[in-house]
């Protein structure tokens, strides 16, 4: 089994900066991709940053200001965010395309971790 565990939401002033993490753990073969989802009250989760080993994509909505990266020794992806708005509050959810490998079989799907919330003050 695979696990994400993210880390690093919590309040700040428009303007201000976080850091999430998600950590990836488990019968780990090998990453394909790991994003960022995102999902504010009474809308629809969307993707924020995704990061593959060729390309990185991101909403037209965070270009500029969100940067992804990836730590592969850690399996670890990050996603800093500066100059926030208000308008970027909601959950964020980190996600994996990971290949698993038990029992002699391999797996490709996708995971979620839990979720962190960034609320962001005007």
């Amino acid at each position: 089994q695979v696990q994400l565990v993210e880390s690093g939401g919590g309040l700040v002033q428009a303007g201000g900066s976080l850091r999430l993490s998600c950590a990836a753990s488990g019968s780990i073969f090998s990453i394909n991709a790991m994003g960022w989802y995102r999902q504010a009250p009474g809308k629809q989760r969307e993707l924020v940053a995704s990061i593959t080993s060729v390309r990185t994509v991101y909403a037209d909505s965070v270009k500029g200001r969100f940067t992804i990266s990836r730590d592969n020794a850690l399996n670890t992806v990050y996603l800093q965010m500066n100059s926030l708005k208000p308008e970027d509050t909601a959950v964020y959810y980190c996600n994996g395309r990971i290949t698993s490998y038990s029992g002699g079989h391999y797996d490709t799907q996708n995971y979620w971790g839990q979720g962190t919330q960034v609320t962001v003050s005007s």
